[in-house]
């Protein structure tokens, strides 16, 4: 069997009528999409539509899906599948999904929203926040999960780390980007400073 190299693929499509070509280049990016386990970027995507629109094509696509169980997600500089929240209690009810759960305690949200709001920032920048130290336990936890990461080092003496949100952040709380976290205002208003 010869291995196919995405060299391969026709992304023109020359040869069928506009309509049709639009709607492979809708399915491939359906597919793409239906196959990635992580928000895919435009680029990643134009590689299967040649020169036709990412954005016109996710457009349709996501109208197309209108009504269905799933929706198109943009989410940290791509694009996902994801069942539409209303219906988690049946997936639930159906199969074992086992805990999805993020399972943080209100004290580790807080940590997170303080290193999202203010990355890169180190330990001592967070305990200048809450007023105590916060602990290598719970920077790992979320280290762990996979909702923060090491960011550049500090600038200081001795050079400590600084710590950042990821992309599985973004994916984990369904943001696009950084600037789709709540005003600062509306969570102290709230009673959460930061």
């Amino acid at each position: 069997m010869a291995k196919h190299h995405p060299a391969d693929l026709d992304r023109a499509l020359a040869d069928l009528p506009p309509e049709q070509r639009w709607r492979i280049w809708m399915r491939r990016i359906e597919a793409v999409l239906f196959a990635s386990s992580a928000p895919v970027p435009r680029a990643d995507l134009a590689r299967v539509v040649g020169d036709a629109s990412v954005d016109l094509l996710i457009e349709d696509l996501a109208a197309d899906l209108e009504g269905r169980a799933f929706e198109v997600a943009r989410v940290a500089d791509g694009w996902i599948l994801r069942t539409r929240a209303v219906y988690a209690p049946a997936i639930r009810a159906a199969a074992e999904v086992g805990n999805q759960d993020l399972d943080l305690s209100e004290f580790d949200t807080a940590v997170l929203a303080a290193i999202a709001y203010h990355q890169p920032i180190t330990r001592d920048g967070l305990k200048d926040i809450f007023g105590k130290e916060i602990s290598r336990d719970l920077i790992g936890r979320l280290n762990g999960l996979g909702l923060i990461g090491t960011g550049p080092r500090s600038p200081r003496r001795g050079a400590p780390y600084t710590f950042v949100t990821t992309d599985r952040f973004l994916v984990a709380f369904g943001l696009e980007s950084l600037r789709d976290l709540p005003d600062k205002e509306q969570l102290q208003d709230a009673g959460i400073a930061l």
